[in-house]
Order: structure tokens, then sequence, then C-alpha cells
């Protein structure tokens, strides 16, 4: 597979499967990833990050998948147990037939009740303003605009 697409596929296939060994096999040793809760600058966290997250996912919808060189980007709608549906943007980099980095991009608003109560705890021990690891997500605060 050294097509970035089919690497892409594969690795949404290994994790529609829950076969999370399988998804790890596409991510290169080096590896990033980005996102509006969290960022990882190794493989394994993000692993165990999305062992965490697919419990609720009910499934996964690719809508459309663009190449252009060594980038790859998806467009899919994650229907989740909590939240609904969300549309989610991932921008791939693929080198050597493995994914290095992803950037995810979505609208966040509708998981942030998941983390409301988690928000008012750290007020009430001082805390809010500081990022915070809840459930392997880090929840950094938002400068206001």
């Amino acid at each position: 597979m050294s097509d970035g697409a089919d690497v892409v596929r594969g690795f949404m296939q290994a994790l529609g499967k829950g076969d999370f060994a399988e998804a790890r096999t596409f991510l290169k040793d080096q590896f990033s990833f980005k996102g509006p809760f969290d960022s990882f600058d190794r493989a394994e966290p993000y692993i165990e990050a999305l062992k965490r997250l697919y419990p609720i996912v009910d499934s996964v919808d690719m809508k459309k998948i663009f190449t252009d060189g060594n980038d790859t980007c998806v467009l899919y709608d994650m229907a989740t147990k909590t939240v609904g549906t969300a549309l989610i943007a991932e921008w791939y980099r693929v080198e050597g037939g493995k994914i290095a980095s992803i950037r995810a991009v979505f609208d966040a608003r509708p998981f942030a009740a998941m983390f409301a109560p988690v928000d008012s705890t750290l007020k009430a021990r001082g805390e809010g303003g500081a990022a915070a690891s809840v459930r392997g997500i880090t929840i950094k605060p938002r400068k206001e605009l």
C-alpha cells in the first residue's frame, strides 16, 4: 500500500473493526496528532486515546477522500452515542507507506458538555484556566477573541 489514500483507508478500516493493533501498524513510530482536545507526539498514546473514544462511536461514514502527494484529507461523519453526528476533517501526512501525522478539525462545541463537570471541578479547586487532562483528553483554556 504505497498510495496515501490506501494507507488511510486501511487505517480507518482497522479502527472500524476495533482492531487497534492493526491500526497501529499503519502509523510511523515518529508520529504526531493534533486535534481540538488533544495532541500526541507518539503513536501509542494516540491509539490508547482511540480505545477510550471508540465505545461512544456508533459509526463512521466516509464522505470524501483527497490525495495530493504525501497529503491525504478525509471528510467523514462520525455518529456517536452521546452527541449525535459530527462532520470531521482529518489531514494525514503519509511517508514511506505509513501515517506520519494527523490533524483533526471539527466543531468541538457539542462535545463540551461531556467535560462540563470537569470544568466545574477544576474551577472549584482553583484550577480553572489551566490545562487539564481528563479521560486521556487534554482540555486547554480558550483565549477570548
